[in-house]
């Protein structure tokens, strides 16, 4: 297994790889539970390694159990529609919703590493108050807000309704899925580009746990779309790719759209020149998409996996500061905070397929145990540190 890992390393570095599988890439003929960022293989694993106290497991899984989000006591906060307008203003259930979905989340996840059921049924308490209560999602930031909660929702169910599986809603929680979530994403986005790629991860998660093929397909569709217009490389040509219902069809709209670059170089993204915070965002959309496709048996990473590598290795270069940043990029200011964003695919391209990447590992270390950013991304040093699942 670790020889034919490091040929498949050689070959996503040199590019060269794009087997038959990698570019179909459709739902799988049967799906795998619990599948969605994380495998079973991948929880025991982590849970091995907390039960003998073993670092960084432990460190993360006490932050992970002394948060906010693992509080028995949490109160659940319905609404039947969540109106969040630009940058959550106004924000009517925005930071409940996002934030009880992440609660559920953590809760389903330290029921696994623990066994203790007033986790389990704290997530489904979570869980259960909103699909009885939610009916749409409002304003401009609609569908942004909707992709942010709708790819914790299913991480949470995955877990609780595989694994667990005393949950009488969960086919209530299903047509929330499917009538009040998948409508506001479907289409995707011809937004700054984290929007879409939180749009396919939720989708994709969606689709697991709905064992919904068409849904997981619609996400990859976007996928294949959007990420090679997000992330740079050189062979790409003189100018990044595009999708093409953005008629980004002259070099100044896409300068425009890559926020005034005009230099492209490996590893930008579309959103560097904004700031690594929203670039953040769409990096670990790309990574969880990645992995929870691999869980359900199809490798995407010798499609993408050198785009994420390169975004990773640009992006932690940068955020670590080290050397003034030079006036081609982004006109000599960058806005930092990637955010706790690198663990996943840093685990996948380097613990698992070899790949040496100094700045991506320098950042990931020194910044673990990796928290949540409380919008989508949430312990993922607990769940993907040094994971060879």
């Amino acid at each position: 297994m670790r020889k034919l890992s490091l040929v498949l390393a050689a070959a996503l570095l040199a590019g060269t790889l794009t087997s038959p599988a990698a570019q179909a890439a459709d739902a799988p003929a049967t799906f795998t539970h619990p599948g969605v960022g994380v495998s079973q293989a991948q929880l025991d694993f982590v849970r091995a390694k907390v039960q003998t106290g073993a670092q960084p497991w432990t460190d993360a899984f006490n932050q992970a159990k002394s948060s906010s989000y693992a509080s028995l006591s949490r109160t659940p906060k319905p609404r039947a529609v969540v109106e969040c307008g630009p940058y959550s203003n106004p924000n009517y259930g925005c930071t409940d919703e996002r934030e009880d979905a992440i609660a559920a989340y953590t809760d389903a996840l330290l029921w696994y590493l623990t066994r203790d059921d007033r986790y389990a049924q704290k997530s489904i308490q979570l869980m259960d108050a909103w699909s009885a209560t939610i009916q749409d999602h409002t304003n401009s930031n609609a569908p942004l807000q909707t992709a942010w909660a709708a790819s914790s929702w299913p991480k949470a169910a995955e877990i609780i309704k595989y694994e667990y599986g005393n949950w009488p809603n969960a086919g209530r929680f299903a047509t929330m899925l499917r009538n009040v979530y998948v409508p506001k994403i479907i289409n995707g986005s011809n937004s700054n580009g984290n929007w879409e790629l939180s749009m396919t991860e939720a989708l994709q998660g969606i689709g697991v746990f709905l064992e919904d093929k068409a849904i997981y397909d619609k996400a990859i569709a976007l996928y294949r779309l959007r990420v090679p217009a997000y992330v740079y490389l050189e062979s790409d040509g003189a100018l990044p790719k595009t999708v093409p219902s953005q008629n980004l069809n002259t070099r100044d709209k896409i300068v425009s759209y890559w926020q005034g670059q005009g230099t492209f170089v490996t590893g930008l993204t579309q959103e560097t020149c904004r700031d690594f915070t929203h670039t953040g965002y769409g990096i670990s959309s790309i990574s969880h998409v990645l992995e929870t496709a691999r869980i359900q048996g199809v490798d995407m990473y010798p499609e993408f996996g050198e785009r994420l590598r390169q975004a990773l290795g640009f992006q932690s270069k940068w955020e670590r500061n080290l050397e003034p940043v030079p006036s081609w990029l982004c006109n000599g200011t960058l806005n930092r905070g990637l955010g706790p964003i690198t663990e996943v695919g840093y685990n996948a391209l380097h613990t698992r397929l070899g790949i040496a990447m100094t700045n991506t590992q320098a950042l990931t270390e020194s910044r673990r145990p990796a928290g949540s950013n409380n919008l989508f991304v949430a312990w993922e040093t607990l769940t993907h540190a040094e994971n060879p699942s």
